[in-house]
């Protein structure tokens, strides 16, 4: 029976880890795709975004797993939300999304987890995101993918102080922040535990 349950175990680790990189490349491929319809060169990228042109040709070619800050200056680059790029990736959206087929990605420097609850969709203009940040951890964005887009975040769980515009705000649980981003903003798990808030964003 326990050699039943660890093979359960490692299978579903398996398959959480296929679906991750299979995300991964799919994001990878759409990065590219975005590149080219604008007619753009790796060379115009890194000038536009400050990641270098090695960097970016491994990004696009999955050979490297981007970070936040990576991903954050693309998706301004491009005018996207981070959510709009993860569902991009994926099948196009039904009204209903089981927990289960919710893409989430993870950055590999932070362990900053990012889970797409209710992706894009055309037709609607708000998106809600659920967000986990490990102790002590910290994810900065250099800018606003989209301007005066509306966040609405609900701390879940833990501790985080985020710095939006030069303003900054201590959340704890059952807390709210509403604001309009347009700048740079950046979120700092204070406390002892992991850190879970639900973000719901609105474009202009």
């Amino acid at each position: 029976m326990e050699t039943e349950e660890k093979s359960v175990k490692s299978a579903k680790s398996v398959d959480s880890l296929g679906t991750t990189l299979d995300l991964e490349h799919r994001i990878a491929t759409r990065l590219g795709q975005l590149r080219t319809e604008r007619g753009w060169s790796l060379e115009d990228v890194a000038e536009r975004t400050g990641i270098s042109r090695a960097t970016l040709s491994r990004l696009e070619r999955s050979e490297l797993s981007p970070t936040a800050a990576m991903l954050g200056a693309l998706c301004t680059l491009y005018g996207w939300t981070l959510s709009r790029l993860m569902a991009d990736a994926e099948a196009p959206p039904p009204n209903f999304i089981p927990a289960a087929e919710q893409a989430h990605w993870t950055d590999p420097g932070s362990g900053y987890r990012r889970r797409a609850v209710s992706p894009p969709s055309p037709g609607l203009r708000g998106e809600m995101v659920e967000v986990h940040i490990p102790p002590g951890a910290a994810v900065a964005f250099a800018t606003s993918p989209i301007a005066g887009l509306e966040h609405h975040l609900w701390m879940l769980e833990g501790a985080v102080t985020i710095e939006v515009d030069g303003s900054s705000v201590s959340l704890r649980t059952g807390d709210c922040l509403r604001y309009v981003l347009n700048g740079p903003s950046r979120f700092h798990n204070t406390g002892k535990r992991a850190a879970r808030y639900v973000i719901a964003m609105v474009r202009p």
